[in-house]
């Protein structure tokens, strides 16, 4: 039978956090887990480069509190440590029921196969041999557990979309800011000959390679890497050595805008670049950038809200 247990959420001022803390560590918690408005608002800015905006229910949730959260098993046994963990503490608390089962498992639920473009079909693992897929579709297997990007955001369909039209067998792919290798993987399983994805998160490569090996892509193939092509004149130099026909970007616009100088270099003079992940308010400051970078914006596609751009050298 699956564990049950309770994930228990007490609200406090700031000034009153490390008492509080120091209290629930004294009754015998063994660990807890602190949620702070200054030090998310603080990450949001020393990160601000990965994304355009945040929701404004996440910053209303954070506004002017401080929240610890501890766990308890949800049975008698649980409940008698709780009430000790919580003894002298006069605090309201809340609690959410949570199962081992429903955190490793519950959200394969929401993934259903899903079609990108004219021939792309997206496959979530465990559907391998029972999805159905019209004849002549491409399927693209993923694992969404891997959470780096399983196509169901507007942004990296948009990309997808782009890929599908714009491929060439034999064709170079670069993929910059990779993430599980997503757009890379189409654009072989669509008859590209070689990808070289890089990412800044290290974590991504082997999930790339993995979601690769899903769809019978092996090494010699692709290629991922970790690394950060905005201060590594190294891997610059490296990467521009392929020349890739298609140069994929599926970021942000703080990301794109500086890059968009080195794309010329990474491209083959006849290839495309296509960049996504920009909210549509910026899609004219990131247009301007490439063409002030060389480029001639040549396509533009828009969903939900979001922009992704198609480009050539001018």
């Amino acid at each position: 039978m699956d564990s049950m247990w309770l994930e228990v959420i007490l609200n406090t001022k700031a000034e009153d956090l490390d008492d509080l803390c120091a209290k629930l560590i004294a009754n015998g918690v063994p660990g807890l887990a602190v949620e702070e408005e200054e030090e998310f608002r603080a990450f949001l800015e020393e990160n601000r480069q990965y994304w355009d905006y945040v929701d404004e229910a996440l910053l209303d949730q954070m506004k002017g509190v401080s929240r610890v959260k501890l766990y308890v098993t949800d049975d008698a046994d649980g409940q008698a440590q709780l009430k000790t963990y919580l003894a002298g503490i006069d605090l309201p608390y809340t609690t959410i029921p949570l199962r081992e089962y429903d955190w490793a498992h519950s959200w394969q639920k929401y993934y259903r196969p899903l079609a990108i473009g004219k021939r792309l079909y997206i496959v979530p693992e465990w559907e391998r041999d029972t999805a159905a897929i019209p004849d002549g579709a491409t399927r693209l297997l993923m694992n969404p557990g891997l959470t780096f990007g399983t196509g169901s955001h507007a942004s990296t369909q948009l990309c997808l979309e782009g890929v599908e039209a714009h491929v060439q067998p034999g064709d170079r792919v670069l993929d910059l800011g990779c993430g599980s290798g997503i757009l890379a993987i189409a654009a072989l399983r669509l008859g590209a000959s070689h990808a070289t994805g890089v990412d800044i998160d290290p974590k991504a490569v082997d999930v790339a390679y993995e979601n690769a090996a899903l769809n019978d892509i092996g090494r010699d193939r692709c290629r991922f890497l970790a690394g950060n092509v905005l201060a590594d004149q190294g891997l610059v130099q490296t990467l521009a050595q392929e020349r890739a026909q298609l140069v994929l970007a599926n970021i942000v616009a703080d990301v794109i805008i500086p890059l968009a100088p080195m794309v010329p270099q990474l491209m083959d003079p006849q290839g495309t670049f296509l960049c996504s992940g920009i909210i549509d308010t910026r899609g004219d400051e990131v247009a301007a950038a490439l063409e002030a970078a060389g480029l001639a914006v040549t396509g533009r596609r828009e969903k939900n809200g979001w922009i992704a751009l198609e480009a050539r050298l001018g």
